[in-house]
């Protein structure tokens, strides 16, 4: 895969959560789902992991269990369970390493990346978490309209020039929501719309240069991280100002 069908997935996708937002919190668990699945197949081989099956399954289970979380937990906090997601996806982690039959080279480098893997799986229930409310809805609509705008702008090939005008675009593209959607203010939606820019340009930076890119299961994770990452971060956002 190259940087612009990558960018052009990464901008499908948000588009698409965007649209589940409106279509109510089942299609957006769905979309959740989707999100997971795509990190499962192909986050262990973007990092090179020597034992791709068995973090493919950690990775399942924790943005699975993360998702099923956000959408069924009762009263506030919504995620306040997610902490013990996050441990039990960290003791399978573990237990991984040591169902491994190959002697175990790189091991440190092997719990490190599944547990990051993990760790992003399960910001994905975050996208879940926000559009539970009606104006959880808005701000899901417009971080996700705002991430697709960046990532669009991110596949120009122009490195930081290219980073920097897509988190300059979100902003433009939140703000612009937040006027329009009668929700969400100007304010919140100008800093949903940052917050997801900058996710697409740090993500872009990072793994701009890794050559496991190509392939397609490593590539389309590649494209799936931007978009969990930014699930828990607009949860924040929407915890803080709105």
């Amino acid at each position: 895969m190259t940087v612009t069908s990558r960018a052009v997935t990464t901008a499908v996708l948000a588009a698409v959560v965007a649209a589940a937002a409106y279509a109510g919190t089942p299609a957006l668990v769905a979309v959740a789902v989707v999100l997971v699945a795509g990190l499962a197949a192909g986050a262990p081989r973007l990092v090179r992991s020597p034992a791709p099956g068995g973090a493919s399954v950690v990775l399942a289970l924790a943005g699975l269990g993360a998702v099923g979380v956000a959408w069924r937990t009762q009263g506030e906090p919504v995620l306040r369970h997610l902490p013990l997601v996050v441990a039990m996806a960290l003791m399978l982690a573990f237990l991984a390493e040591m169902l491994r039959r190959d002697g175990r080279p790189r091991l440190v480098e092997s719990v490190s990346g599944t547990v990051t893997g993990a760790v992003v799986a399960v910001a994905a229930a975050g996208w879940v978490a926000t559009g539970r409310t009606e104006e959880g809805t808005a701000l899901v609509v417009a971080a996700a309209a705002a991430l697709a705008g960046a990532a669009a702008v991110s596949a120009i090939p122009a490195g930081r020039v290219a980073a920097g005008a897509a988190v300059v675009a979100a902003g433009g593209i939140g703000a612009a929501a937040g006027a329009v959607l009668p929700a969400l203010d100007v304010v919140v939606g100008l800093v949903a719309g940052l917050v997801a820019g900058a996710v697409v340009a740090a993500v872009r930076l990072l793994l701009v240069r890794l050559p496991e890119l190509a392939g397609r299961r490593a590539g389309i994770a590649g494209a799936v991280v931007p978009v969990a990452v930014a699930g828990v971060l607009v949860f924040a956002v929407g915890r803080v100002l709105a």
